[in-house]
Order: structure tokens, then sequence, then C-alpha cells
């Protein structure tokens, strides 16, 4: 184990090159023996960290240029290889329904206790990460662990149920960092903070109660990316003394690139896999990020973009395939449908698309799905249950009937539709609202009766930016040209602001909201995320926390 040190300061830590903003929970989250676990994290990974997203840049420069992906001759062997990862604990033996949702104690508890199989508490796409929101939840994470969460109103306190789901922690991704700790003079990363603190005060008190330190693992693009968490894995269980295979991840399939390396990113993470997930959303934002030079990948309005046209389908196919083969899980794309009580005919037609969703995942042979609402949990199961039975997964099924080619996955062109001025506005007015909302602290938002995060948002600017820089025309004729864009985008805030009122514009952050928005979708460049600019402006550290 770690040779223990003092506790933290509340104020400030007293070890020596590192730094760590204050908060209420620093004497039982922020101590010592579990930021010295954090800055070896930093020490030992960071140099590679950097290295991969380095690498990233590289890579894109040769899309820019016309590279074309596909699947890599030097791991040929891993692909055609007989081998498959661990068999999952038992607690993760049965995915059928997720549930995902923030790191928020009410939303926590009841996400535990809604009869989900698997509650994915997310530091990630749902959390606008200040630093009360990344700490608060660490602490929510571990009693959650203990089985001690709870919530109090007034005389009533809802406890955790005897059979809550299962937890799984979904950390930032690589490109984040986390500025209110400091190693060295360096903001550690995101990832590796959310990951060391959730391990080490959470990973041995979980294995003693039957379950584990179980993650999801966001953003990633390729198999060295993969190698570094398990490098990561073998060394946090070297250190906490537990043994080899006791850390599970699930990994979301979010990058096009990703794609074409599932076979080589579960070899790498062979000891720890438990499966692969469609995360739908990014990976079209992945779509237009990748290949924002090129024409032949633009998409259409979103309206006419589902998991059912070719290169979507092509995607889903083989994960299931990829997963199975190799003894994983294969989870299903979110659905993010909240009920509308005022309106319940609403609520019945959504509710008829979520059946019919889930209803192909299942055809399909995805072993479970994701939801954002403890309301659609028995939606969900129920069209799982018809397939599966009283079989936990159908990992069984290989899917070998499925052949994807790298034409197959970057069939964007075929996509049929057109972009609408209504679309752009839609696109435009949406970024606005989430990001609002994101730079307030609220990261899961409800529009339009669905939850969304911020895939949505990165989604939405993302095309706005690729229909301007290639001077698409709309469906009336119009170009959508830079001044055009900024006319829309004008018309789109004004709307927007009479509709809430001045009181509740100026009262938020929306003035802050549009600039960021004319930042990533209306500047000559892409920012490969918008959430790292909008990190600065939300990332406000108390006067003497930390060294400038």
């Amino acid at each position: 184990m770690l040779e223990s040190t003092p506790t933290l300061d509340a104020d400030q830590a007293r070890v020596p090159r590192i730094s760590v903003a204050s908060h209420p929970a620093a004497a039982s989250i922020l101590t010592a023996d579990a930021i010295a676990f954090v800055a070896e994290l930093h020490r030992r990974f960071e140099p590679r960290r950097r290295g991969l997203l380095d690498a990233r840049v590289g890579r894109q420069r040769l899309i820019d240029a016309g590279d074309r992906p596909g699947f890599a001759a030097e791991t040929a062997h891993i692909r055609a290889g007989v081998w498959q990862v661990a068999a999952p604990p038992k607690d993760l033996e049965e995915r059928k329904v997720e549930l995902t949702g923030p790191v928020t104690r009410p939303e926590m508890l009841a996400a535990l206790n809604s009869g989900a199989d698997v509650f994915m508490a997310d530091f990630e796409d749902v959390l606008s990460p200040t630093w009360d929101h990344i700490v608060d939840g660490q602490r929510n994470v571990r009693d959650a662990y203990a089985g001690t969460l709870a919530v109090a109103d007034g005389e009533n306190v809802t406890d955790l149920t005897d059979e809550p789901a299962t937890l799984v922690v979904r950390t930032r991704g690589w490109h984040l960092t986390e500025r209110h700790c400091t190693i060295d003079g360096e903001p550690v990363s995101a990832a590796l903070f959310d990951f060391g603190l959730c391990a080490f005060h959470n990973a041995r008190q979980a294995l003693d109660r039957g379950t584990g330190p179980y993650f999801y693992l966001a953003k990633l693009e390729n198999r060295l990316e993969a190698r570094l968490w398990r490098d990561v894995f073998h060394y946090a269980e070297s250190a906490l003394e537990l043994d080899r295979g006791s850390i599970r991840a699930t990994v979301l399939i979010e990058h096009v690139l990703a794609a074409f390396e599932m076979d080589e990113i579960l070899y790498e993470l062979r000891e720890h896999a438990t499966g692969l997930h469609t995360g739908n959303w990014d990976y079209l934002f992945s779509i237009v990020k990748t290949f924002r030079r090129h024409e032949r990948y633009l998409l259409p309005d979103r309206a006419d973009i589902n998991v059912r046209v070719p290169f979507m389908r092509a995607f889903t196919e083989l994960l299931v395939s990829t997963a199975h083969r190799r003894g994983a899980h294969a989870i299903g794309g979110m659905s993010g449908v909240v009920p509308d009580v005022a309106h319940p005919e609403r609520t019945e037609a959504a509710l008829r698309q979520v059946l019919a969703d889930k209803r192909r995942e299942a055809g399909d042979g995805f072993d479970g799905t994701r939801i954002a609402h403890p309301s659609i949990v028995e939606v969900a199961v129920h069209e799982f249950d018809k397939v599966l039975h009283d079989r936990p997964h159908q990992v069984g099924r290989q899917r070998d009937d499925v052949y994807v080619t790298p034409g197959d996955l970057l069939a964007v062109a075929s996509t049929k539709g057109s972009v609408t001025e209504d679309g752009v506005r839609r696109n435009m007015r949406i970024a606005v609202q989430y990001l609002a909302s994101w730079l307030d602290g609220e990261a899961n938002v409800e529009l339009d009766h669905h939850l969304e995060d911020t895939a949505m948002a990165e989604l939405c600017r993302s095309q706005i930016w690729q229909w301007i820089h290639h001077r698409v025309e709309m469906s009336n004729g119009r170009t959508l040209t830079p001044e055009l864009a900024h006319q829309l985008a004008d018309e789109e805030t004004a709307t927007l602001r009479a509709e809430l009122g001045d009181d509740v514009w100026t009262a938020g952050r929306f003035d802050e909201a549009r600039t960021l928005f004319d930042e990533s979708a209306l500047a000559d460049e892409l920012p490969d995320f918008v959430t790292l600019a909008a990190y600065e402006r939300l990332w406000r550290p108390p006067p003497g926390d930390l060294p400038p």
C-alpha cells in the first residue's frame, strides 16, 4: 500500500509540489494518501498521455491531406487470432438496461434504485465539471459503494434498496485536465484524477462487498490509448494490492477511428474489458470532426440521421460482431426520452420510438441498452426480455453473417436527406441553450422532451461549421455563407432571448454561450472539443488556492 501521509489541510494540500483547491469535503476525499496516489499516476503516465494527444493531431493532419482510415495491416494477426476477454464478474453478466446520469446525490440514488441492471455514474458528458460537482460526485460514489447513499427530505429519508443497480463510473476523456489539482506545476489529467480518486477510495471496499471497481472509458480513438488505460489499471492494482483483473472496463466506441480498432482495443484490455458500447451521437460528431475538410462526408440535418443509415448500420453491426466474438457484451445506444406528464400523447409517441429502437437492438444481438430516465426502464427491459427470455445476455450469438469493409464504415455520402434552414436554426438554438446550461453548472439538460448531454451540443455546432465551410446549399436554395450563418445565429439568439425574457437571460450565461458558439461553430477552424474552451470559462479558482 502507499505510505500513509497526514491528511491534507482543507484549504490547501501540504504535499510538496502538489496543489489542490479547497473544498469542504477535502478531509474525506482529497486526503493526502489519495492525492499522492493521483500524483503518482500523473508522474508515471502524463508524458504518454501528452504523446497520444500529439499523435491525434498528427493523424488528423494526414486525414486532412486525404489519408483514408482502414483496418491496420500491422494488427491483422490480432483480428485473425483466437482469443477472448476475461469472463465478466457476476454482477455484470446481465446488462439489459443501463441507466446513465450525473453523480449528483438525488440523481444517483434514483438511478441506483430504478430497477436498471447497471447505473453509469457519469463524470463526463452529463456533468458540468465544476469543482463542487467533481468532489461532491466522488463523495457520492464513495457512499454508494459503501451502501450509505441516502437523501433526506424533511423527516423522510430515502436510502438504497437491497438490490441496487451495479455501479459503473465513467471518467472524463484523455483530452481533458483537472485545473483544480496541479502536480509539479501541471494540471492533472481529468481521466487520471477521476479514476485515481475513485479507485483509491473504493476499489477494495467494492470487492469486499461482492462487486468491484468498474469503469466506462470515454473518447478513446485507438488501441494505444486503450493500452495506456491497461497500464494505468495494472499499476493501480499493484499499488492498491488488488488481484490482476480486478478493475473492469467497458469501452465507449464513439469515434470513427476507434471503430476500425475494436478488436485491438479489446485485446489491449483483455484482462479488464467487459464490453463495448455504441456512443451514437459522439460517433456522428467524430465523423464531422475527422473528415471536416472533405465534402463527401457532409451530413444532412440531424433529423435525417439515425442508426439505420448505412454507415451507422455498418458501425453497430460490426460492434456486436466484434464484441461477441471476443466474449464481451455489446451495449446499444442511449435513448434520452423524458416522459411529458402534461402531454401524454407526446409521451406515447416517444415511447413507441423507444420500443422500436430497443426492439431493433435486441434483434441485432445487443445484450443491453442505455437510457437516460428511470421511467423508461420497464419499456427497455420489455424488448430485451422478449429476445433473451431467461438468458442474461446473447454473447453466444456471434453474428458471423456480418462483414464490414472500410468503405461501409465511411459510406457517409449514401445518407439520404438535406440541409434545411430550419435544421440549421435548430442546431444553433440547441447549441446555445445547452452551452448556457453547461456554463451554469447543468450538463444534463431537457430539451424537447429529451435529456441531452455534451455530445448533442458537439454535433450541433460541428455540423454548422461543416455546412459553412463547404458552402452547403440549403433546401430553400440559399447558400450557407459565414455572413448568412451569423445572421441566422443572431436571429435565433434574439428569439431565444425574447422567449426566456430579459431577467432569465441576464441571470444566466447566455451571452457567454453565444460567444462560445461563435468560437466553435462560426470560426475559420473547427475546435476539436467545445468543452476545452468552455472549461476555461468554468474554471475560476478561489484567490490564493492555486499558483498562477
